[in-house]
């Protein structure tokens, strides 16, 4: 880019796609959860900005309020690139989390099965070899039985609660 270009003023294409993505961040952090929003380092002025418009309840009024928090946040510009970043990591922890747990549910599921218990119970001794595999076995061993519903959660809590306290232990 040349030293003229540098210069020159945005285009009317270029201001709009920058409001569009701030109005794009607006809209998720008055649509975000509760827990993850208090994790955010707002000033004092732009959380309020945020709760007002997430406590807005008419449809056109609760748009009009986005549309006035994504004004703030173009004012505020210093603070967007970090909003972003920390929803953007936010939203890698959330698709992980989702992932790990698709992967115990699928396990739970193949341990349930008695045609893949085996490969499945070896897999997870593999894994997590001071896990309780006697009550994992019991557990298993009575769904094959009956086909418990009670059961088969019973394991999917017990290979949860076991991954959450190998990470807490780190």
């Amino acid at each position: 880019m040349t030293e003229t270009e540098e210069n020159l003023p945005l285009s009317k294409t270029k201001k709009k796609k920058i409001a569009k993505e701030v109005e794009a961040l607006a809209h998720s952090l008055v649509e975000m959860s509760q827990s993850q929003f208090k994790k955010l380092q707002l000033t004092d002025d732009l959380a309020a900005e945020v709760i007002e418009a997430r406590n807005t309840i008419g449809r056109g009024s609760h748009k009009r309020q986005v549309k006035h928090l994504a004004a703030v946040l173009r004012k505020s510009e210093d603070q967007v690139p970090a909003l972003l970043a920390t929803i953007e990591g936010m939203d890698q922890v959330n698709r992980s989390e989702k992932r790990q747990f698709h992967k115990l549910e699928e396990l739970r599921d193949r341990l349930c099965d008695e045609k893949s218990f085996a490969e499945a119970f070896d897999e997870m001794v593999g894994l997590w070899p001071e896990i309780d595999r006697g009550v994992i076995s019991r557990l298993s061993r009575s769904v094959h039985s009956s086909c418990d519903k009670r059961a088969s959660r019973e394991i999917f809590k017990r290979l949860r609660d076991y991954v959450e306290q190998q990470e807490d232990e780190r």
